[in-house]
């Protein structure tokens, strides 16, 4: 059985360190997998920034919910649905994601969790799902005879995408392009489409 597998920001909603970068007006934050591929790394030095500016999670989930998915985001889930299961799987946290999963018609989501202060509302550390968690749930359901196909955008996509049953890029970087010519990249929801449907 086919499976598709999203990665979640940048494919399907906004980059939500980006918005609230832009939000709060400090730009250290705009910093993502896209830049970064250790992610241990970026997430450490996004909760030293926390720190240094007083910034809750509450405050971040102000910004989260004035967001909406990118445009016709939502539409091609709805259609991607009626030719696979669809997960989406991402390295954002289920204190984050709750709204935008409300805006996308819920999807199944697998994430990662925030450890929060609870008497400041402070961000203290973050829990990953599992280790190298894109690539290791592709691998699992591979075990349970699924045929993942990946796409997503960033370097911690990379895993998922390389080792599904077909893998592609969506609105990712020149410079992530460039490393990965072999993997199929595409800008519109129709095009993408069209490539899982040909992939199952």
């Amino acid at each position: 059985m086919n499976v598709a597998c999203l990665d979640l920001e940048g494919v399907l909603v906004p980059e939500i360190w980006i918005e609230f970068a832009e939000a709060t007006g400090i730009p250290e934050l705009r910093k993502t997998t896209r830049d970064e591929p250790d992610y241990d790394k970026l997430m450490k030095y996004r909760l030293d920034i926390l720190r240094e500016h007083e910034m809750t999670l509450a405050d971040i989930q102000k910004v989260i919910s004035t967001m909406d998915p990118l445009p016709g985001a939502r539409e091609f889930l709805d259609e991607l649905k009626k030719e696979a299961q669809v997960i989406v799987v991402s390295d954002t946290f289920e204190q984050f994601a709750a709204p935008l999963m409300a805006k996308l018609g819920y999807p199944t989501l697998f994430c990662n969790s925030l450890v929060v202060d609870e008497a400041t509302g402070m961000i203290v550390d973050y829990k990953m799902r599992c280790e190298q968690s894109k690539l290791t749930t592709i691998r699992s359901l591979q075990a349970c005879g699924m045929e993942p196909i990946c796409t997503g955008d960033s370097h911690n996509d990379l895993g998922m995408i390389l080792n599904g049953k077909a893998g592609f890029l969506f609105r990712s970087t020149d410079a992530i392009k460039a490393e990965h010519p072999e993997v199929p990249a595409f800008d519109e929801y129709s095009d993408l489409l069209q490539a899982i449907k040909e992939a199952r």
